[in-house]
Order: structure tokens, then C-alpha cells, then sequence
């Protein structure tokens, strides 16, 4: 069922962007970069491979530094952000990978109990509850203790969006998070990220599929020639 859903957007920007560069190694790849994401928005980021998406999303968590222009996310300035502060800033977001990056080793229950850990969680009962109610959102109550192996894609895909839910996040980053999945199973990916952004979390979404842009029209950065513009249909 599809989700439907009125969003009032904050004034505050959950991410501002000003005048910005992205740089991939010591290359520029994306220039003169402006724009703000509201808290509760929904954002599609599309363009070509290789066009600088992935760099954007690596930046925006600070995987990559930014050495030009001004960023802010989450409250967190990234030109001026020591790497202490790194995991503050990425207790605030919610990252979310194509090839799920799952302990393969740990069950889905120690999956979770790990990110929880290394977020400063403690309290063996607040862990558990915690977990329950993420995998619940997400579709998976009865999973906590299978193998990543075990789960088809689609569910190992609700396994890593389960992981980013756990700190409450303000906004989710998603580089690509159905573009290993089948037609179906993406739409029903999709879904969710609708149901979660519905709940009050802003996204901002990678994505090469068109048909999504389509069904559910939001807000479109495209990142084309070195910059990023509103793409329109």
C-alpha cells in the first residue's frame, strides 16, 4: 500500500550546503554547490556513474573531508569538525550502503548490538528493546536471530535500514540502497523509506531508477558537469 503523508518543514535546514566543492582524492568532482535540506524532507539524488554522488554522501558523514566552501549537518560545521566529533555527528544520521556491509559472522540480534556498542549504548535491556522495535518497524521481528546468509537481499536490505534507525536519526543517507534488488523488492524498499520519512526522518536517496522519481515525485538533485541542479522531469 502506497504511504501518503503531509510533511511541515522545520525552518532550521537539517543540511546546509554553501558554496561547497566535493573533492574525490585531489580532483574537484562537484563545484559551486547550494542547497538546504529540511528537516523531514525526502530528496532523490540522481545522475550518472561516477558523476559525484557517492562523494557527496561521503562528505555529508564526513568520510571524506571538505576542503572547500561551507557544510552543515545536523548542527555540525564539516569544514571545522575534529575527528573526535565524527562519531556525534554520525550518531545524528542514518547511513545506509548497497552492499549492506553486515557482519556476516553475527546473527542479525549481534548485527544491531555492535552498532549499539560503538554509539555508547551500555543498558543490556534498553539494547534489547531497541533492537525489537527497529526490526519491528522495519518488518523483521521474528529475524533477530538469524544469519545474515539466511535472509534473501530484500531482507538483508531491512537489516541495514534497521541499523541506521537505532540512534534515531535525523536525516537517513542512502547511496543506492535498492540497486542490487529486483524490481519488486525495491519498490517495497522504497516503501519503507516512505513510511520512515513519513514518521518525521528526512532522506536524502541515490538512486539510478527513474520509475521511483516517477511514482513518488519529491524534490530531485541531479549531479551532472560538475554541479548539482533541480532536475525536473
Amino acid at each position: 500500500m502506497a504511504t501518503h503523508c503531509i510533511m511541515n518543514f522545520e525552518e532550521e535546514p537539517i543540511i546546509r550546503v554553501n558554496d561547497a566543492t566535493i573533492y574525490q582524492g585531489m580532483h574537484p568532482i562537484l563545484s559551486d554547490l547550494q542547497f538546504d535540506i529540511k528537516k523531514g524532507e525526502f530528496v532523490f539524488l540522481i545522475g550518472r556513474t561516477g558523476s559525484g554522488k557517492t562523494s557527496l554522501l561521503k562528505t555529508l558523514y564526513a568520510d571524506l573531508p571538505l576542503k572547500a566552501g561551507e557544510i552543515n549537518v545536523a548542527e555540525f560545521d564539516l569544514k571545522t569538525i575534529k575527528n573526535v566529533a565524527i562519531p556525534f555527528l554520525r550518531r545524528k544520521l542514518g547511513i545506509i550502503f548497497q552492499d549492506f556491509q553486515l557482519l556476516m559472522d553475527r546473527n542479525v540480534e549481534e548485527n544491531l548490538q555492535f552498532v549499539l556498542r560503538a554509539t555508547g549504548w551500555r543498558d543490556k535491556s534498553m539494547m534489547k528493546r531497541k533492537i525489537a522495535e527497529v526490526l519491528i518497524k522495519v518488518g523483521l521481528g521474528l529475524a533477530s536471530k538469524k544469519m545474515p546468509h539466511q535472509l534473501s537481499q530484500g531482507e538483508q536490505q531491512r537489516v541495514v535500514i534497521a541499523r541506521s534507525l537505532l540512534n534515531n536519526p535525523f536525516i537517513l543517507l542512502a547511496d543506492e540502497p535498492t540497486g542490487n534488488l529486483d524490481p519488486v523488492v525495491a519498490d517495497e524498499i522504497l516503501e519503507l523509506f516512505r513510511e520512515i520519512n513519513c514518521g518525521g526522518t528526512a532522506v536524502l536517496m541515490a538512486t539510478h531508477n527513474y520509475q521511483f522519481i516517477e511514482k513518488h515525485p519529491q524534490r530531485v538533485f541531479k549531479c551532472e558537469h560538475g554541479r548539482i541542479n533541480l532536475y525536473s522531469a
